[in-house]
């Protein structure tokens, strides 16, 4: 017996303007780059790296001391620049907390690192595990890839020609990073003025930047990818 029911196609937006668009324009609203090391990426590496950088043992506490000096760095870069640095929370919306900041380096109209953001993250880095050996040798050490909870810099930036940006960086091995542009900006904000190569006055991004926005993973064997949103810009017809 045949069925009395049909399947009916849905109808998508393009079909409901189908033939009523005059002008359809694409751009990216926002960049995401990845970077990382791509010659440090697992246990053998990272003692190929250390043994590199003079280390005569290859342990956990040779990073250690490779982090702690990067976190020495970036305080005597923020200091020594007047830099704020701002703690961010699991709750915050971390553009809402660093706007003012965004804001006041746009006012300025030239290129700066407008605020440090300090947070603690999931990341993936590498674990070290000590390896059954002779008590009377040189202690041996593994490394393994874990997900562990980890301070991260966000470098907040504004650039002249790009407008809001941030750079995330984390400071435990293999030292991953994000670089996060808003190429397309809310229409009569105050990062909206100085910029070039705009798509003019469109449809406002819909996210904003901040954690846990955009694509995870890594890139390529360069040390990064690129990944991009793009929004449509429409004009249609009133026929």
């Amino acid at each position: 017996m045949a069925s009395r029911f049909t399947r009916s196609v849905p109808v998508t937006i393009n079909d409901v303007l189908d033939g009523h668009v005059g002008l359809d324009l694409q751009c990216l609203d926002r960049l995401y780059l990845h970077g990382y090391l791509a010659q440090l990426q697992v246990g053998g590496q990272v003692i190929q790296f250390l043994s590199h950088r003079g280390y005569p043992v290859p342990s956990p506490a040779c990073l250690q001391q490779i982090g702690d000096a990067f976190r020495r760095q970036v305080a005597s870069f923020a200091e020594a620049n007047h830099i704020p640095v701002v703690r961010l929370k699991a709750a915050d919306r971390n553009i809402e907390v660093m706007k003012p900041y965004l804001d006041r380096a746009a006012a300025a109209g030239r290129s700066q690192v407008a605020a440090i953001g300090v947070a603690q993250e999931m990341q993936r880095v590498l674990i070290s595990r000590q390896r059954p050996t002779d008590p009377g040798k040189c202690p041996q050490f593994s490394f393994d890839k874990k997900d562990r909870r980890v301070t991260v810099y966000y470098f907040y930036l504004w650039d002249a020609d790009f407008g809001p940006a941030f750079i995330k960086v984390c400071t435990y091995c293999p030292w991953p990073m994000k670089i996060y542009l808003l190429t397309e900006l809310r229409r009569g904000s105050a990062w909206s003025g100085g910029r070039r190569g705009d798509c003019g006055s469109t449809v406002p991004a819909r996210d904003r930047i901040g954690r846990g926005t955009g694509p995870g993973g890594a890139g390529g064997p360069s040390g990064g990818s690129v990944a991009g949103d793009r929004s449509p810009v429409r004009a249609v017809s009133a026929g």
